[in-house]
């Protein structure tokens, strides 16, 4: 067989060697092929295109090479092995003519040797490139992108000098001769080179294939991992221009510089809901950058699990902590740490859920010497610090409510992580089920179910119904409204694949839960305890000592940690936290062990104070605090209140009268079950009375205003997985506020629902405030049914689109209540102006609309206008941030001519010059009712302003025209300002 012959045999093995290492190694083998001529020019650019996948290049280039017969396939193996090797690239001739007459040329030549050289001076090269005009800023700025390497860097710079005619090849060669020789690359020695391959395996078959939501099979990451709306937090004081939207930023951009709260900070903090994705991205991230595909800026990556790192007593120093609890040197260990040491910025540390870490943060200890032992806590947290590995960067990840502000001061960008869009959860249904018509029958029941739709924008419940697929498309009964619900149609999917084949029933009867019901309760018991001490990892001990044995694991309810300790057998842990919760409430409404006044407990918090439910509920509700350690209560108390707050409204849930004839059939004792019924009950119901009684009286002239927390949140929903009218109307019944805040409090499609069944039994109207939150398209028409009670309804940065507005509108038309909305900051667009039109045309009671920062246009302007046209009791109208130009002003102005309603007018930057200046000074000539117009930030020049000013002078009834921002000069400004003070420049 000729060698060209065994090339194409060997193919698949050369694919695999050439995507083994990173883009850097593939880039390397391509300066030796250019270097030798084995590559054209056109070749090579083929080859090195951004953002592909570098299977795809391997093999594109094997292709290439094959093509050119028996000598290239030889040449690609030999360029392999040199880019292998331990030894340095062949250095630049001495005698090389700095005047070659073939710069560009001699520069391929010699390409690996170049890159060599250039490798620590090329931000110094490219600056002096720069200054003698041989590239422009923009070329400058696209090398040093920083997801570029230094090698990169000198690649991208050479690769230039080859296109450009303007000399920079020459001056290249000579700015390379006059470089020092290079001494040795610390990451080219020969045991940090090891290491760095050894560690990229490592993260590579750790993050391959995704376990966490599923212990019967593996699924591979790459094929079904859909992105997760991740956005720039944005909350008071922080990131961004208080009238702009959050940025959404793609995984690619998670070290984007965008929403910097502290620049000499090193942690990026993603946080997200439980459910909504966090560990699921940390995991991608390992995966793209073990398999070369981004984040190539770092050459170590140190994944850690927070929950697991907890597990550590004994003190470790930092180099036991990377080495023995992540990645093991097999030779030269101290030479690698050092390494480690000297180049922090190549290094990437994750931490995934830092709200199990039992720790909470304190920046009072101070530990700076990598090589002390110390606590695990106080490892972690002066790294987060930066006291240790200062400028490398970190991730961490939490649940919102677990980061302290101490924490905050030490986070460099703060992102969170909002869970699926409707795109996302559809795009994620086709990756999961290829199968012809399944994905597209899924997607139609979940249009069709609201309540079971607004669910699935956590990734955990879009892969329940990914997994209970056949239950939910074959089954006739009605589909999952409830959290509750849907956990206990996955509890039937585990059981049902347990049973036996022969098994009659089909969903979760009483006959099915009661033949289970002992080993559910053990792992309901591991649960408990697990929660109340902070545990979530179970070793082999404490699996025996709970009675969970080979039975209960093969349910497929826990599943195999990755440990950090060396050696021993794995332990376990439940597929999500969410089903320790779950199982832990499992427990507390069926385990005859359980006193039912200990449930009091759940809805207190273990801290006096310290948690959103503490201080909601009564002192009535709880007993004396000294219980028996290990009891149910000493537990509940014991429990981080986030995870209280998720078990209190499973167990409403199974309390709940949709569920009470399953539990009844499986309750030793009836009397118990109908006990704790009533005793979660009356602590909901006193909770929230005791909630609604805090509320400070009304400020004098002001209506009574109510800015809710979190924990409040939490209890409307217990209400609602209780789905208990009556109770719902009880609870809110004495609520007398005219404006509820909730806003920041992560309200989603399945909180709106919540609201929705507990507040439209409110008996006086409302203001509802749920700005920057997560409502969307789903949670609008979650939230429809509340609409009779709402006098206002703001939802500022929700990401709502034009079907969501539309709906709304729909349904507000009949409610007589209503006569104010607030979607500024959304994804509105002109495909929504007919219903804006006719809801001003139609309601003749309808007082202020504001739309500003979405994606109108002149043509939506126009719409509005003919509903204008048809109005005659609108205020307030905020289109400020759109688009509109001069021909959206001039319908506004025309429509506005003889309105008598309209006292306020924002118009602010939506490019409008001084024709639509001149149409709203028209208007104003015969408006006699504004009292505001606002026009800052647009093109309008001094003869606009002219027009105005003339208006002016025949109208008495404006107070204030707003102009800043404008193109006048400071001359325009004084006299402009001087000739009518009520023109405001």
């Amino acid at each position: 067989m000729c060698a060209q012959e065994a090339f194409q045999a060997q193919r698949s093995q050369l694919v695999e060697l050439l995507v083994s290492g990173s883009l850097e190694g593939f880039e390397s083998i391509l300066d030796w092929l250019l270097s030798w001529d084995v590559l054209s020019w056109e070749d090579y650019e083929g080859l090195s295109l951004l953002g592909q996948p570098l299977s795809h290049l391997a093999r594109r280039l094997l292709d290439t090479v094959w093509s050119k017969g028996t000598w290239g396939c030889e040449q690609l193996v030999a360029a392999v092995r040199e880019a292998q090797a331990d030894s340095q690239p062949p250095e630049l001739p001495g005698c090389w003519n700095p005047h070659s007459p073939h710069p560009a040329r001699d520069l391929q030549s010699h390409r690996p040797a170049v890159v060599r050289r250039l490798y620590s001076h090329v931000d110094g090269v490219l600056e002096r490139t720069q200054e003698q005009g041989f590239i422009s800023r923009y070329e400058c700025d696209e090398i040093r992108r920083p997801i570029f390497t230094s090698c990169q860097r000198a690649r991208r710079l050479l690769d230039l000098a080859a296109v450009k005619a303007n000399g920079l090849a020459a001056f290249l060669l000579q700015c390379v001769q006059e470089l020092p020789i290079p001494v040795a690359l610390p990451f080219e020695d020969a045991a940090c080179k090891k290491y760095m391959s050894k560690l990229r395996t490592t993260v590579s078959a750790q993050s391959r294939f995704l376990s966490t939501y599923d212990g019967a099979e593996n699924l591979c990451l790459e094929e079904i991992y859909t992105e997760n709306v991740l956005e720039v937090r944005t909350e008071g004081g922080m990131a961004g221009p208080p009238q702009q939207s959050p940025a959404t930023l793609s995984l690619g951009e998670l070290f984007s510089p965008q929403g910097h709260l502290n620049k000499d900070a090193d942690t990026v903090l993603v946080v997200g809901e439980a459910g909504s994705g966090k560990s699921t991205l940390l995991q991608q991230v390992h995966l793209l950058w073990a398999s070369g595909q981004a984040f190539q800026e770092f050459l170590f990556v140190f994944p850690f699990s927070c929950r697991q790192l907890q597990c550590l007593a004994k003190s470790l120093s930092l180099q036991t902590l990377l080495f023995e609890h992540c990645c093991w040197p097999d030779r030269g260990q101290q030479d690698v740490f050092q390494v480690l040491l000297d180049h922090p910025e190549r290094i990437l540390l994750t931490f995934d859920g830092f709200d199990e870490f039992r720790f909470r943060f304190t920046d009072h200890e101070r530990h700076c010497c990598p090589t002390a032992p110390t606590s695990v806590q106080s490892l972690l947290f002066n790294l987060l610090q930066g006291n240790l590995l200062k400028n490398a960067r970190k991730v961490l990840t939490s649940r919102p409510d677990a980061v302290s502000a101490s924490l905050r001061k030490h986070v460099r960008s703060e992102l969170s992580l909002k869970g699926f869009s409707e795109e996302g959860i559809e795009l994620y249904l086709r990756k999961c089920h290829r199968e012809p018509g399944v994905a597209d029958r899924l997607i139609c029941l979940l249009r069709a179910t609201s309540a079971l739709h607004g669910l699935c924008h956590l990734p955990v419940f879009s892969w329940m119904v990914s997994k209970c697929h056949q239950e939910l498309l074959l089954q006739g009964r009605g589909s999952p409204k409830t959290t509750t619900d849907m956990y206990l149609l996955i509890l039937q999917h585990f059981l049902l694949r347990a049973s036996p084949l022969d098994s009659a029933a089909q969903h979760l009867g009483p006959g099915l839960l009661r033949g289970s019901l002992p080993t559910l309760l053990h792992l309901g018991r591991l649960a408990l305890w697990g929660l109340g001490t902070c545990c979530y990892v179970f070793s082999a001990e404490q699996l025996q000592a709970a009675h969970v044995d080979s039975e209960a694991v093969s349910l497929g309810f826990l599943v195999r940690a990755k440990s950090v300790v060396p050696g021993g057998t794995p332990p376990l842990e439940f597929l999500h936290v969410t089903f320790q919760c779950f199982f832990a409430a499992f427990y507390l409404a069926l385990s005859a062990d359980v006193p039912p006044s200990s449930l009091r407990h759940l809805f207190h918090g273990h801290r006096p104070g310290s948690s959103p439910l503490a201080k909601v509920l009564p002192k009535l509700c709880v007993r004396g605090s000294g219980c028996k350690k290990g009891s149910v209560a000493h537990l509940l108390q014991e429990a981080e209140p986030h995870n209280l707050q998720i078990t209190a409204a499973f167990l409403a849930g199974l309390l709940s009268q949709e569920h009470r004839g399953l539990l009844a059939e499986c309750q030793v004792s009836e009397k118990a079950l109908l006990q704790r019924q009533a005793c979660a009950r009356w602590c909901l119901a006193r909770s929230l009375h005791k909630h609604f009684r805090s509320i400070p009286p009304a400020v004098p002239g002001e209506v009574k205003s109510m800015h809710a927390m979190p924990g409040f949140i939490w209890l409307i929903r217990s209400l609602y997985e209780m789905q208990e009218e009556r109770l719902a109307r009880d609870a809110v019944r004495r609520l007398n506020v005219g404006h509820l805040k909730l806003t920041f409090c992560s309200v989603g499609p399945a909180e709106c629902a919540a609201l929705a069944f507990v507040l439209r039994h409110l008996q006086w109207p409302v203001a509802l405030q749920l700005d920057h939150n997560s409502v969307g398209d789903i949670g609008v028409e979650q939230l429809l049914p509340c609409l009779n009670v709402c006098k206002a309804l703001y939802l500022r940065d929700n990401n709502i689109s034009d079907r969501g507005f539309c709906k709304l509108v729909e349904h507000a038309l009949c409610c007589e209540q209503l006569q104010k909305l607030a979607l500024f900051n959304n994804k509105l667009t002109d495909g929504c102006a007919h219903s804006m039109a006719r809801l001003l045309a139609c309601k003749r009671n309808f007082l202020a609309l504001r739309l500003g920062n979405n994606h109108f246009t002149a043509v939506g302007a126009q719409v509005l206008a003919q509903g204008l046209r048809a109005n005659a009791s609108l205020q307030f109208l905020g289109f400020w941030g759109n688009q509109v130009g001069d021909k959206g002003a001039q319908a506004l102005a025309e429509a506005l001519r003889d309105n008598q309603s309209l006292k306020w007018l924002s118009l602010v930057g939506n490019n409008i010059g001084s024709v639509g200046a001149q149409a709203l000074a028209l208007m104003l000539e015969k408006n006699m009712a504004l009292e505001e117009l606002w026009l800052s930030n647009n093109h309008v020049t001094s003869r606009g302003a002219e027009a105005l000013l003339q208006a002016l002078e025949q109208n008495d009834t404006i107070l204030e025209v707003w102009l800043r921002g404008n193109n006048f000069s400071p001359e325009e400004t004084e006299q402009l300002s001087q000739r009518d003070t009520r023109l405001l420049l």
